[in-house]
């Protein structure tokens, strides 16, 4: 069994073939999701790498642990204790190679629509050699010339990226808010469990938006200060009191019977979300109290000491990059791209509802007979009639993924003093890049409310 196995994936790595685990008792998998699972791989590598170069601890830990560090940096001829391959400047270089990595395959893979060319067999296949070429992409960005011209100019691409990452993500928020409540409102005509599914859904949703706002109310505001957060709560509040109103208004049900407000709840709770996640990253705000400066308006469950920190920050962290991985690959599906052209489209007519509705549905044993079995996991080759996503689009979003790596991990524009271990620290650009966020997802939703009305030809019933 080993021995197969060992071919396979020689045959992945040198070849064309598709990858997979080498325990054959694991499901079947298809194609094209161990390929884009793969570039993910690949992806979160070079990520956690980020994450290293910009943590002084571990930085210590393996000067502390690593024999002839110093004389190892003099070799390399990165500086003193390796200063050139840590901190902000070496993330942008690194992200710069990995951007350049996924811009290059998108380039490289535009209009392919099947997979049996060699432009998708080098996307399907040959990991080994596609390794080295992203291993050289970010080797090759720390020998650029002229780095202070560089970084200046690498630092407001990325910025204009990783807001455009953000924006597609919103955009697919919202397209998220409608399919839900479509797939589910199509099964109230088959059972009125649906019916109730919805509603208990909503309220819960709902339910947890007024709670947060309470919480945000009683842990971020302050007699005599916070000025800011009070004026923001009342202003994201009342924004999504405006959108559910008029998700049940009835000039936009006329135009749109399937609005209700399980939309509008999906909307307040991440808007929520995101104020929430704005008012933690804010800098933090001190009051004069009996003659001692107290700091108010924080987060209330951390007790501020050290291992504290380092704790919420690695949950955080991981929690954040979970996050985006999931964002970068549910972004690349045809349903996700035809969403982002601004049009809706209609709901297949043997779609029936089901509670993991996101998750595509059982399509049978319809690639069985191409099956791959041998010494490891069946591969089932799900495009022999055409690729079953872009390759180009999904290169791209991972492209955008790349900066908004790069931004996030050097806290945006905050970069001088930028560490890992505060990567939860207030600082102002972070705060209105994500209240700039709650904004952006409002009007895109109140546009897909009133866009029927104003462009009825872009839209479907």
């Amino acid at each position: 069994m080993c021995t197969p196995c060992c071919i396979s994936q020689l045959a992945c790595c040198c070849g064309s073939a598709a990858c997979s685990l080498c325990c054959g008792c694991c499901p079947k998998i298809k194609q094209s999701t161990g390929t884009r699972s793969m570039y993910a791989l690949y992806f979160l590598l070079v990520t956690v790498i980020c994450v290293i170069m910009m943590s002084p601890t571990v930085e210590q830990v393996i000067r502390d642990n690593i024999p002839f560090y110093t004389e190892m940096c003099d070799t390399l001829s990165a500086g003193e204790n390796c200063s050139t391959l840590v901190g902000y400047a070496a993330v942008y270089k690194v992200c710069f190679g990995m951007a350049c990595f996924f811009f290059l395959f998108s380039i490289f893979t535009f209009r392919v629509r099947v997979s049996t060319g060699c432009r998708a067999a080098v996307h399907n296949g040959f990991w080994l050699f596609k390794f080295i070429v992203l291993l050289g992409c970010c080797a090759g960005a720390f020998f650029l010339p002229n780095q202070e011209m560089f970084l200046e100019v690498w630092r407001y691409v990325g910025a204009v990226g990783g807001f455009i990452f953000l924006l597609i993500q919103l955009m697919l928020l919202v397209e998220f808010a409608h399919r839900w409540n479509k797939n589910w409102s199509s099964g109230i005509n088959y059972s009125r469990k649906w019916h109730v599914a919805l509603g208990l859904v909503t309220l819960l949703l709902f339910t947890v938006a007024v709670g947060a706002l309470v919480f945000m109310s009683w842990f971020y505001t302050h007699p005599e200060a916070c000025t800011l957060n009070k004026i923001f709560l009342a202003v994201n509040s009342s924004l999504c009191l405006i959108v559910s109103l008029l998700a049940i208004s009835p000039f936009i049900q006329r135009h749109q019977p399937n609005s209700g407000l399980l939309q509008p709840a999906v909307i307040s709770v991440y808007v929520m979300y995101l104020t929430f996640s704005a008012l933690s990253s804010k800098p933090n705000e001190m009051v004069e109290h009996d003659g001692v400066n107290a700091t108010v308006c924080v987060f209330p469950f951390n007790s501020g000491s050290e291992s504290d920190n380092n704790i919420v920050t690695g949950v955080g962290t991981v929690i954040l990059f979970g996050c985006l991985l999931y964002s970068c690959l549910t972004s690349t599906t045809r349903r996700s791209s035809a969403a982002l052209r601004v049009c809706r489209t209609a709901m297949p007519e043997n779609e029936r509802a089901r509670c993991c509705f996101c998750c595509p549905a059982d399509d049978g044993d319809d690639y069985d007979d191409d099956e791959r079995k041998g010494g490891g996991q069946n591969v089932k080759y799900d495009e022999r009639d055409g690729t079953v996503y872009s390759y180009a689009y999904f290169h791209f979003i991972f492209f955008l993924g790349s900066l908004y790596v790069m931004m996030t991990v050097t806290n945006w524009f905050h970069y001088d003093n930028a560490k890992i271990e505060k990567l939860l620290d207030g600082s102002w650009s972070v705060f209105w890049i994500k209240m700039a966020s709650c904004w952006v997802c409002l009007v895109l939703y109140m546009w897909t409310l009133v866009a029927p009305m104003v462009c009825p030809k872009r839209f479907e019933a």
